[in-house]
């Protein structure tokens, strides 16, 4: 080979080496992604929401008559025992204020009644000497009788006089004592707050709330603490005012609203974990009743929902739970299904291909637009029923740039299925 042959063969070699180092250069990058395998194993899907913790027996403590209850020593926390432990303390209140009309109307009654009392005293003041002048009469009448100066029925009526005229006596006695009463509730129509008076001849009647001496000493109906006071200062309240609630908040159940069509997904004995309660570790729980009747919600964004209460007891030692009390916010996460072996495949590989769910499965280091039969879902993974086989890898979080039969490069990361 001459040299110029040489020269034309170093020349094409040199320029195959350059388009194939363009083309190199210029071919696609793969597309990085994250991945992760389809696993099988145990599965559960749950229904969750926020709930709060409740004593299972509250007992309410209400006034049972209308009057003042008078400011409690009482703080929420302190222990009461059933039947001993005074709990509230209620004393009359005072007479309402009296309009100037009124008052007028109420003096003039007061000053009537006066002169009733006068006119009654009077009545009996001629009583007692009708009766003194019959018995005169009686004593001259049994004087004369042995000698017959006078008739057999004379003696008769003039005992008969006396018998009538102590029973007038009796009778108009007995219409001062009322007539006096009649001004003393004529007198007491006049009690304002704060107000004295005085009876003619008797002592002064204070009146008011400084009168005030008998009073009712509520109870408490069971053993156990002060949960709540709901009257603490001393005020007037009507009959049947809740003055505090008493329970034992060792002594506690969950209770959850759920939406009636998350409701119906569970069943009573149903599986549950308590999160969001503070502690460090999840405790368990189990569905003890749900509620045959719902009720109507508004929810923040002002939407009326239909809500179920369920109602959940604690399992395990009571340690786990002892730190919460009545009306504790916890977060329940109560099981509609589960089971030991399926094929689970992870949320963020699913995105929806028409009215299927679909992922982008890696092959030889490029995808392929999978078509997949889900079932149960949870809040980490799905169910595969058909599409997929465990060990296979998906592109999590698919991007606008993954398409089919793209290349990929695999960033393996922890499965994200549990």
């Amino acid at each position: 080979m001459d040299r110029v042959q040489r020269r034309s063969l170093v020349w094409a070699l040199l320029a195959v080496a350059i388009i194939i180092a363009a083309v190199w250069a210029l071919r696609p990058a793969p597309i990085l992604v994250d991945t992760a395998a389809v696993e099988e194993g145990p599965m559960r899907a749950t229904v969750d929401e926020e709930g709060k913790t409740r004593v299972k027996e509250v007992y309410v403590v209400s006034a049972p008559i209308a009057g003042r209850v008078l400011r409690s020593a009482l703080e929420a926390g302190d222990a009461v025992e059933g039947g001993r432990s005074v709990v509230a303390v209620l004393q009359p209140t005072d007479p309402a204020l009296i309009d100037v009309r009124t008052r007028k109307d109420l003096e003039a009654q007061v000053e009537a009644a006066r002169s009733a009392v006068r006119l009654a005293e009077a009545e009996l003041e001629q009583a007692r000497s009708e009766l003194s002048f019959a018995e005169r009469d009686l004593v001259r009448a049994r004087t004369l009788a042995p000698t017959q100066a006078i008739s057999k029925r004379a003696l008769d009526k003039a005992v008969h006089d006396v018998e009538v005229r102590k029973a007038a006596l009796a009778r108009a006695e007995a219409g001062v004592d009322f007539r006096k009463r009649e001004l003393a509730s004529a007198r007491a129509r006049l009690i304002s707050p704060g107000s004295e008076i005085v009876e003619s001849g008797s002592a002064p009647e204070t009146t008011g709330s400084t009168g005030a001496i008998c009073c009712v000493q509520v109870r408490a109906p069971a053993s156990g603490r002060v949960l709540r006071m709901l009257v603490k200062s001393e005020q007037v309240v009507a009959a049947g005012t809740p003055l505090l609630e008493i329970g034992d908040p060792q002594d506690i159940e969950i209770v959850v609203e759920l939406l009636s069509t998350d409701a119906v997904k569970i069943r009573e004995s149903a599986d549950a974990t308590i999160e969001g309660w503070g502690g460090a570790d999840a405790i368990p729980a189990v569905v003890t009743r749900i509620e045959p009747g719902g009720f109507t919600k508004v929810s923040a964004l002002g939407i009326e929902e239909q809500r179920v209460r369920v109602i959940l007891d604690f399992k395990g030692p009571a340690d786990a739970w002892k730190t919460l009390g009545h009306d504790f916010r916890i977060y329940a996460r109560i099981t509609a299904w589960k089971s030991d072996r399926v094929a689970r495949v992870p949320l963020s590989a699913l995105f929806r291909q028409g009215d299927d769910w679909a992922v982008f499965r890696v092959v030889d280091g490029s995808v392929e637009l999978a078509l997949i039969e889900i079932g149960h879902r949870n809040r980490e993974a799905a169910e595969v029923r058909s599409g997929l086989k465990p060990g296979d890898r998906v592109v999590l979080h698919p991007s606008d740039r993954v398409h089919d039969g793209v290349a990929v490069a695999e960033r393996p990361i922890a499965s994200a299925t549990r």
